[in-house]
């Protein structure tokens, strides 16, 4: 059975082993997965009555058909629009940030690489293996957070299409 002392130990050694980069990352991860929370409970509490407030403004008027209630429409789903999308689009630099990330933890593995190389020739494979370590871990934890990244900004990107469609039917002019 896995105990939280086991999971400590394998976290810490994957951070050590990883260096520093890993350890950005996990900050990185940590802030990312900050913002899809604060997204994701939003659009479970707040937004659907956010979104009835401003229908409740539209179906208050009397005038749906002329320019100026057409441009207050569009006011109106403008604001939605703005407040669905929240945070996504940091959520987005996020995730693009993270792959480039890992590969600035290859780099620095792979220059470490070199300088074993440079000071101990290519014969000890066990001093090169930690550099090549160093510079594999960041890449594959940057990739698996971009990669769980994406999905919540599709599915924050088909809500906020949805539910801004939703808004802009139902808004009807005359």
């Amino acid at each position: 059975m896995v105990t939280p002392v086991d999971i400590y130990e394998a976290v810490r050694d994957f951070l050590e082993a990883g260096g520093l980069v890993v350890q950005i990352l996990m900050v990185v991860s940590a802030f990312l997965w900050a913002l899809i929370l604060e997204r994701e409970l939003y659009y479970r509490t707040e937004m659907k009555q956010r979104v009835e407030s401003l229908q409740s403004i539209w179906d208050q008027r009397v005038d749906h058909s002329s320019w100026h209630a057409k441009k207050i429409k569009q006011r109106l789903v403008s604001i939605a629009s703005r407040e669905i999308r929240g945070s996504l689009p940091l959520i987005k630099v996020v995730v693009a940030l993270c792959p480039l990330i890992g590969l600035l933890g290859t780099v620095t593995g792979m220059i470490q690489v070199f300088d074993v190389m440079a000071a101990i020739g290519t014969g000890n494979a066990r001093a090169m293996a930690a550099g090549i370590t160093r510079a594999t871990l960041p890449t594959m934890a940057g990739m698996v957070i971009a990669l769980s990244g994406i999905y919540f900004i599709t599915r924050f990107d088909n809500v906020l299409s949805q539910e801004t469609h939703k808004l802009n039917d139902h808004m009807v002019t005359h």
